[in-house]
């Protein structure tokens, strides 16, 4: 391994997760909403920090090639397709010239694919392909968003093949990158994405993202509604992590458990 390859392995990367951007989110989204006015704040700090975003395919592609990065990447992702990413954050990313990934529940967006059970005002599909026509990579969620480590193999390659199936007819281009539903995936479930066709994918783990982690099961940290603007300054740098998510892992431990406990009950579907 060359000196640069070994930079690049060592390397870490923030890759921010959002969900809804909107001043007035439904009850379901709200923790995990942040505002226009805070959005338009994070990649102003962004900006003025250096940091070069880069959308989720460019970051698989360049670890999978030993290519370099820029001396600052950052990840600007975003799930389940909420409408006011259209509305409020694509203005301001085309405004700085930057790129991000929208992972798409294809059974919430609104339009013929329309399955019921989105938690808000979901993008329909005019959106999407606009969002796409600017620089947005467009990715999957599978289609109903159910935890996919608790449903049986047949469910869980229909929730991936037709995800990519309708991702694919709406844009004209085969969706490259994946996110784990509720950031969860075993070993059965990142190989069923891989041979779906997904080229990455990626969970939660409120961590930097790193090469030795897999290409699918990257991990990304979680911009919230009470991120704060120092918080959101430590995230982007990967300082204190440990401090900002104690929680959340001590949760996720504890639902790693219960997890563990239902995939041993029979899978239906």
């Amino acid at each position: 391994m060359s000196e640069r390859d070994g930079r690049e392995a060592d390397r870490a990367v923030p890759v921010l997760m959002y969900h809804a951007v909107a001043q007035r989110p439904a009850a379901a989204t709200l923790g995990l909403s942040v505002t226009p006015a805070a959005f338009a704040g994070h990649l102003a700090v962004i900006a003025a920090e250096g940091f070069t975003p880069v959308d989720t395919a460019t970051l698989a592609a360049a670890w999978r090639s030993g290519k370099p990065l820029p001396e600052r990447p950052v990840l600007i992702t975003f799930d389940d397709g909420y409408e006011g990413v259209h509305r409020h954050a694509l203005p301001e990313l085309v405004r700085h010239g930057f790129p991000a990934t929208v992972f798409v529940t294809t059974g919430w967006l609104r339009g013929e694919h329309d399955a019921g059970g989105a938690p808000d005002t979901m993008l329909d599909w005019d959106q999407v392909r606009e969002l796409a026509a600017r620089g947005v990579e467009i990715g999957g969620h599978s289609h109903t968003h159910p935890a996919l480590d608790l449903i049986g193999e047949d469910a869980l390659r229909r929730e991936l093949g037709l995800c990519r199936e309708i991702v694919a007819g709406e844009l004209g281009t085969v969706p490259a990158s994946f996110a784990h539903p509720y950031g969860h995936s075993t070993r059965r479930v990142r190989r069923a994405v891989r041979e779906a066709g997904f080229a990455q994918a990626l969970a939660v783990g409120n961590d930097l993202a790193r090469r030795r982690q897999g290409p699918y099961a990257l991990r990304r940290v979680t911009v919230r509604r009470r991120t704060g603007a120092e918080e959101f300054l430590r995230l982007l740098h990967g300082r204190a992590l440990g401090r900002n998510f104690a929680v959340d892992r001590c949760l996720t431990k504890g639902y790693a458990t219960v997890r563990a406990a239902r995939r041993l009950l029979p899978r239906t579907g």
